[in-house]
């Protein structure tokens, strides 16, 4: 069980209010979210598309090692993101080290037994020392100005599902959803985000645009309170992305010291950039010879095991 979820069982349960009276905060949060989405895509798509979602497949990779959240890893993915588009010209040497830090950083705060930093130093095989993830520890403090409580898109799954699940007695705090359900939509979230045109989309429009490939729009509407105008565009844009993740079988594999109830919450890999390369045809299909997702970046990216991604040693000092 992760730290947040052990302060939710803490509280005192409380109504849930519908979706439709969303407080003037949230949706300023979600406006405010999708504009600087909308900015840091315009900037990391200057960046190399195929080393970022190395990345991301590599953290996927450590998160499964050690049993790691769904939710540290999309914290991590989020740091990462606004970090970057806080930067400019950034060497690609310095991705290995910005993706390790993010994830020390959300494993510190989402994580009950996070694992030590000597251990995130020690699976990229040299590549970043325990003084090079400290020192760009503080770097990404403050660049994202101690802002480190987003809602992420897993949070908005397990929200919307939550949601559709409840009976005329609600138990809010323990999970009313199939955990198979929860894992096979969490899978495609898993594959949307290694495109970054992913960045297009607000976190929540791109749980719910998951969620209506496996229900419905009705069902949608209801928990997320999201019309169809408002997830089409993200929904046409899944179309391969569902292709590819409905190949993928749904399994609930065993961790040791991970409760049964809690097995789905535990970041699992896998190897979705070959799946990606193999469906290339099937994207050109939907979106045309001219669309802007190209699967070309991830041809011939293998992935690396623990220790073994190899990048230079690099120092943190960013502009």
């Amino acid at each position: 069980m992760s730290r947040r979820s052990s302060r939710l069982q803490a509280k005192q349960q409380q109504p849930l209010s519908c979706p439709e009276e969303a407080p003037q905060e949230l949706q300023a949060l979600d406006y405010l979210q999708t504009r600087k989405r909308r900015t840091a895509e315009q900037e990391i798509k200057k960046r190399e598309d195929g080393k970022i979602a190395k990345k991301h497949q590599y953290e996927i990779k450590v998160c499964e090692v050690y049993a790691l959240h769904r939710e540290t890893f999309y914290l991590a993915q989020d740091f990462f993101d606004r970090f970057m588009l806080t930067q400019k010209n950034i060497n690609k040497s310095m991705l290995q080290l910005i993706g390790i830090t993010s994830l020390f950083i959300a494993s510190k705060l989402e994580e009950i037994y996070a694992p030590k930093i000597q251990e995130f130093a020690y699976v990229t095989d040299g590549a970043c020392s325990v003084e090079d993830i400290v020192r760009m520890e503080l770097i990404m403090l403050k660049a994202l100005k101690w802002e480190l409580c987003p809602v992420t898109i897993v949070s908005w799954l397990n929200l919307y599902l939550q949601v559709d699940a409840l009976k005329d007695v609600p138990k809010v705090l323990l999970p009313q959803y199939s955990q198979e359900k929860f894992i096979q939509i969490a899978q495609l979230l898993d594959l949307c985000i290694l495109d970054v045109n992913s960045l297009d989309f607000p976190y929540r429009t791109l749980a719910a645009a998951a969620l209506c490939h496996y229900t419905s729009v009705e069902i949608v509407k209801k928990t997320s309170g999201l019309d169809w105008d408002s997830i089409s565009e993200c929904v046409q844009w899944m179309v391969p992305f569902v292709n590819v993740a409905k190949k993928v079988p749904v399994k609930l594999k065993n961790f040791k010291k991970v409760a049964v109830e809690e097995r789905h919450n535990i970041q699992t890999h896998t190897n979705y950039l070959d799946m990606l390369v193999v469906d290339l045809e099937s994207i050109n299909l939907v979106f045309g010879p001219e669309s802007n997702f190209s699967t070309e970046p991830f041809r011939g990216l293998q992935f690396l095991p623990l220790r073994g991604f190899q990048s230079e040693k690099t120092s943190c000092q960013l502009q």
